[in-house]
């Protein structure tokens, strides 16, 4: 969960992310000390002003998500003592990405010297949700298939309608300033594990990247975890549709899983569908039509959610999320983020208040709907 840090006084972005580590690595208790150290529990993103919070691997959503909320509240807790508030967008409204600080690692020097342009303005914020799975050659199956889910998943989270000041038109302006990446976007349809070998051997000794990590695509297998890592959705305001993304991606890869496991074949959607559908959800979001077939076939991808959550259920009941997953419903009924952001200033508010309502939205984990 990649947070946005935010000055108390001006609602900009800050960048102490130093400051707020500094702390968090060295106050508390032996056991809260020892629990930053043991895995790193908190680390700058590319800008001072984005702090990822990961944590450890757990067997179901409820788990993952208590151990979420245990983290949130040691930051809140350390950013609220040093005048920061915490919210979860893809973009923060107005504040500019070229008053930022870059962090000084040498992985994001090196990205930025590079790339230059395109990476110096990634002022984005995401939610990353790793599945294990059984092998390499099933997760580049899954994440195949997965493809099919990209505008599910993006209409859900979309959270980023404004860039800068400005209201983009879009519902994922997020989505569309991550692709400038060279080795961004839409993952590149692959027939077995031997292939995504052979991909990585080339760019690595082309020198195009150094590691999995540099592959910024969508979904993506991730060998060091032996996970398909989906990382599609914007930043999410509220644990509660976190914990929703999080049970729909543990339940999509399940379903596939044991469709594997009885022989049958995934269904892969062509290259040209994926990528048509996802601009549609980051154009339109939850008001998107999605293409369904390969002869132009359109659906509302509010009920394609609605027909989906229905199939998943019994999944779910049985690895312990239904009431996450269900979740997916209401968000898709009352209106996602950007929605709920643009309602803010339809009612007469400015982007400042669209500040407030997400750090309102994040620190008592209501939407406000």
């Amino acid at each position: 969960m990649e947070l946005e840090l935010v000055d108390e006084d001006s609602r900009e972005l800050t960048s102490r992310g130093s400051e707020l580590l500094a702390v968090l690595g060295s106050t508390g208790s032996e056991e809260h000390v020892a629990r930053f150290h043991d895995y790193q529990k908190f680390r700058l993103a590319l800008r001072g002003s984005d702090l990822d919070v990961p944590i450890g691997p757990h067997i179901d959503v409820p788990q993952a998500r208590a151990d979420l909320t245990e983290t949130l509240a040691e930051v809140q807790s350390v950013a609220r003592e040093a005048g920061v508030r915490l919210m979860c967008s893809g973009t923060h409204p107005f504040s500019r990405w070229s008053d930022q600080q870059i962090t000084p690692n040498p992985r994001y020097l090196r990205l930025v010297n590079e790339v230059q342009w395109p990476a110096r303005r990634l002022q984005i914020f995401g939610i990353h949700v790793h599945v294990g799975v059984r092998s390499g050659e099933r997760a580049i199956a899954l994440m195949n298939a997965l493809c099919g889910y990209i505008p599910h998943l993006l209409a859900l989270s979309a959270s980023s309608p404004y860039w800068m000041g400005d209201d983009t038109g879009l519902a994922s302006c997020r989505s569309k300033v991550f692709e400038s990446l060279p080795t961004a976007g839409v993952p590149l349809p692959l027939k077995d594990w031997a292939e995504f070998e052979q991909f990585m051997s080339t760019l690595i000794a082309a020198k195009a990247l150094t590691s999995i990590r540099e592959v910024w695509w969508d979904i993506r297998p991730h060998p060091d975890f032996g996970t398909v890592e989906l990382r599609i959705c914007d930043g999410i305001p509220t644990l509660k549709e976190v914990a929703m993304l999080a049970a729909l991606s543990q339940c999509l890869v399940h379903w596939m899983d044991e469709a594997c496991e009885r022989g049958e074949r995934l269904v892969e959607p062509a290259p040209w569908v994926v990528r048509q559908n996802k601009w549609r959800a980051a154009r339109y979001g939850m008001d998107a039509e999605v293409i369904v077939n390969e002869q132009g076939a359109l659906r509302p991808v509010r009920e394609a959610i609605n027909e989906l959550v229905e199939t998943l259920t019994p999944v779910a009941h049985h690895l312990g999320c239904a009431p996450e997953l269900r979740a997916a419903l209401e968000v898709a009924e009352r209106g996602p983020s950007y929605l709920r952001q643009r309602a803010v200033v339809a009612g007469g508010g400015t982007l400042v208040d669209v500040v407030d309502s997400l750090i309102e939205e994040l620190e008592t984990d209501r939407p406000r709907w």
